[in-house]
């Protein structure tokens, strides 16, 4: 399989999430849902006759799974050299793929969440999960008028070190959420949590760090 270049350069700020708003994923329907599992599970049998295919997969996911790194390691190289990692990964484990109730982005999502964890094990700690902000500032309530550049950047960093005093499973579920963009039931089938276990951690979490947020301001 050829595979091509890595982004490597930039922070990816999410512009298909829905920042810190999780109504998105509470409202979606599982007949969406469905019909994502089911596009990936024809891409999948595809890659599975022919190889080859499996470059559509990669395409898909390939800037989910990057943004995902990029939440987890300290910079674009290392989260770069996973992401490869990664899809090489999937890529020979594909033929002894079944879907069995878990769909192929959390299959996936499963793979990244493990190399990523070791990855860290292995390395000394570092300024991981700081590209979250990027996105989430934006939807910020509009009460707090970040209308200036300058304003918006200071907010990025106040958020940033909000998300920086969670526990890391908490910045892995908002991780999760709003990188790799994942709804709720594809983050319980990744974790291996209930879906309304997981609806209620996310919202609790969110709801804590907008009102950190607001009395810090």
């Amino acid at each position: 399989m050829k595979v091509s270049t890595l982004p490597t350069g930039g922070s990816y700020e999410g512009t298909g999430t829905s920042g810190l708003s999780y109504a998105d994923d509470v409202r979606d329907p599982d007949s969406a849902a469905q019909s994502k599992s089911e596009s990936d599970e024809a891409l999948v049998r595809a890659a599975q006759r022919e190889p080859q295919a499996f470059g559509t997969l990669y395409q898909l996911y390939l800037t989910r799974i990057y943004r995902y790194m990029r939440a987890r390691v300290a910079s674009d190289e290392d989260a770069a050299d996973l992401t490869q990692q990664l899809f090489l990964r999937a890529f020979d484990a594909l033929p002894r793929y079944k879907e069995k109730g878990l769909p192929f982005s959390a299959w996936l999502f499963r793979i990244a969440r493990n190399l990523a964890t070791d990855a860290l094990r292995q390395r000394k700690p570092s300024s991981a999960w700081v590209q979250l902000p990027e996105a989430a500032a934006e939807q910020m309530p509009d009460t707090m008028n970040l209308e200036a550049e300058v304003l918006r950047d200071e907010a990025v960093n106040h958020l940033r070190t909000l998300i920086a005093t969670l526990p890391p499973d908490k910045r892995e579920l908002l991780v999760l959420r709003f990188e790799a963009e994942l709804t709720a039931r594809e983050i319980a089938q990744v974790l291996g949590k209930s879906e309304a276990a997981v609806h209620k951690q996310i919202n609790r979490t969110l709801n804590a760090l907008k009102e950190a947020y607001q009395e810090t301001s």
